[in-house]
Formats: C-alpha cells, structure tokens, sequence
C-alpha cells in the first residue's frame, strides 16, 4: 500500500523514533508498505517519521546504478532491500562529499559531507541482531535515514552557503505543509 509521504514543515519530521520491541508482522507490512511508497516515489531510503510513524524503522534498496564498482563490490554482501529496525551507527570512518535529496523535500537539494564508510547495527525483520558495514552511497542512505530516525533533517547538516541557496524553496515548502521547521 502507498503510503503519504510526509513533507518538510510537518512536526512528525522532527520527532524522535522509539526503539521497537519485537519485530511484528504488522511492522514487517509497514516495512513493506515503506518500501513499496519509496520505490513509487523513485526514493532509496524511507524512515518511519516519513510516512507519519514513529517507530525506529527504515528501509533502503539502493540500485548497483547508484554506486561505484569498488564501493559496490565492497557493500556486495549486503542484500538489498534492507529493512533496518532500531538501527544505530556504531562507527564511522572517513568522509564523503555529495549531493543529497530528500523524499520529503521534493525539489530541494545540496552537497553535504557525510562518513564515507559505517558500521551499522540493527534489527532485522526476522527479529535478528546484525551488524553491517557499508561505504559510499550507501554508507550516506544509512547515515540519512537514522537522522531521520532521531528528528535530524539533512539541511540540518548542509553549510550555511548551501542552506541559504535553497532557502526560498525551504520557505515555500515549510509554509505549505504547517509551517514547522
């Protein structure tokens, strides 16, 4: 099922998701309805707060496309799509520089340094604990959607320069959907 996809000037955005208890079947069908809206919206990345939840739930499936062929052979053993409950980041190594885009900002976008490589720890939908490590774009999905998680938006994280370069769009976007920032 899609789900609305909630956008920036929503308060939901900025709350803080709450750990998950016990992987359930109703939030494997919300993963999947996540994942499903994500892939309707031409997303790699969802969060709960995105879609008006807050349980500490996100997913990703990053297209081979969108990676380069070391990172992609270094993140190989990851099977996409991934649906990461109570996900936290337990290392971070290096940096990246890119260009980032929100489903929750539609046509708004910046360059903003992330870690270029992660260790990740989670839940899965079987309710077992894993750990992974990814790099690049993918390293950078996972860093965005567990800021997502704790109420952390990525203009949050853009310079001051990249910030004011979409302020009007920010403005307009905040104003149409409640005004919160």
């Amino acid at each position: 099922m899609i789900l609305k996809v909630y956008k920036y000037g929503e308060k939901v955005l900025r709350e803080k998701a709450q750990n998950v208890a016990i992987v359930t079947d109703e939030l494997r069908r919300l993963s999947d309805d996540m994942l499903e809206t994500m892939d309707a919206a031409g997303g790699v990345g969802l969060a709960a707060e995105q879609v008006g939840r807050l349980e500490r739930l996100c997913v990703i499936d990053i297209p081979p496309k969108c990676e380069n062929d070391e990172d992609r052979a270094f993140n190989a053993p990851i099977q996409m799509p991934l649906r990461l409950f109570n996900p936290e980041i337990i290392s971070r190594e290096g940096s990246q520089l890119d260009k980032e885009g929100c489903l929750s900002f539609p046509k708004v976008g910046g360059s903003l340094v992330r870690a270029a490589q992660v260790t990740c720890q989670y839940v899965d939908e079987d309710g077992q604990a894993q750990i992974i490590t990814a790099r690049g774009f993918l390293a950078r999905a996972i860093q965005h959607e567990i800021d997502h998680l704790d109420g952390i938006l990525y203009i949050d994280r853009m310079t001051a320069v990249e910030r004011l370069q979409c302020a009007s769009k920010l403005k307009k976007l905040a104003k149409a959907n409640g005004g919160t920032r």
